[in-house]
């Protein structure tokens, strides 16, 4: 398998559809936000850079659940297992390609996920406990996946739950096939990747980003479900529910997609110095040659 990881912004996709085309190869979307119908604009679906010289490549794991569903990295590795062997059985190459660190580096290294059972006493006795009860429960069990484990009671007590599970070790765990990944990052110098995010912003508020989430909210979707898919989702909301006007809510988004790509720069930084290998691609290369680049690193892994 092939990953090509990298910051939002990056031009992964667009690259890792072309080394798909010249490979005869299909890809596999690593992003946590494309999996949801409708979501497209704001989570920079891009589906146009799959079509090349009138072909279609194939492409998986977009468009897969309704928004509203919490899709969890677990539901994750499960789909994507799937995909993955009819990938190998239709004798294609799979192309693993994202910005989510966590959902990529589950299939890389393989992590063991509790699929979370049924309990519902179990529920109602972690509901009748105070937030602050409720962390330091989580903190006997495991570390914090992130901040809104504890800031968010649903998302908190969902984690103490599964928490509890792995210590009984209760589940059955689906093992992973023996993986071998050529890894390949992608990330433009810091100013140019600045530019890059707030020209692409700039485009997509253009071009339809905040009827998205009209539409998303005239659908049924309620306004806290948005905010919690975060940047794009959260910030247009808040701008339609007069908590921001519009150049504000332009600037705050802007700044946390910024920040966003730096928070997965470090992610990937962080994968890069465990017992991951990240090839980094040099990003002056014309896109072209970055493909070749590729096409030859592969050669000189299997000899």
């Amino acid at each position: 398998m092939i990953t090509i990881l990298g910051p939002t912004a990056s031009g992964k996709t667009k690259l890792a559809a072309q080394l798909a085309h010249e490979l005869d190869g299909e890809v596999i979307s690593a992003d946590s936000r494309q999996v949801y119908r409708g979501m497209d604009i704001g989570t920079g679906k891009d589906l146009d850079e799959f079509t090349i010289n009138d072909k279609q490549i194939p492409y998986h794991m977009i468009d897969i659940v309704d928004p509203g569903y919490e899709y969890n990295v677990y539901e994750f590795q499960q789909d994507f297992l799937k995909v993955f062997e009819e990938i190998i059985q239709r004798e294609k190459v799979p192309v693993l390609c994202g910005g989510t660190g966590l959902y990529i580096e589950s299939i890389l290294k393989g992590y063991q996920l509790p699929q979370l059972e049924p309990n519902p006493e179990l529920e109602t006795l972690l509901e009748s406990k105070s937030n602050e009860e409720l962390t330091d429960l989580l903190n006997t069990l495991r570390d914090p996946h992130n901040t809104t484990d504890i800031l968010d009671r649903k998302r908190l007590i969902k984690a103490i739950r599964i928490g509890m599970q792995e210590v009984r070790q209760t589940s059955h765990h689906r093992e992973f096939p023996e993986i071998n990944a050529t890894i390949i990052g992608i990330a433009p110098p810091r100013q140019e990747l600045r530019e890059r995010i707030t020209n692409r912003l700039h485009h997509r508020l253009d071009n339809g980003m905040v009827e998205e989430v009209i539409r998303l909210l005239a659908s049924g979707i309620s306004a806290e479900t948005l905010k919690f898919y975060g940047l794009e989702y959260k910030y247009i909301t808040m701008h339609l529910q007069n908590e921001l006007t519009y150049d504000e809510m332009v600037s705050q988004l802007n700044s946390g997609i910024h920040q966003f790509a730096k928070r997965q720069m470090t992610w990937f930084r962080k994968m890069g110095r465990s017992d991951i290998t990240i090839n980094w691609i040099d990003h002056s290369l014309s896109h072209q040659d970055q493909v070749e680049f590729i096409k030859g690193l592969l050669i000189s892994i299997q000899k």
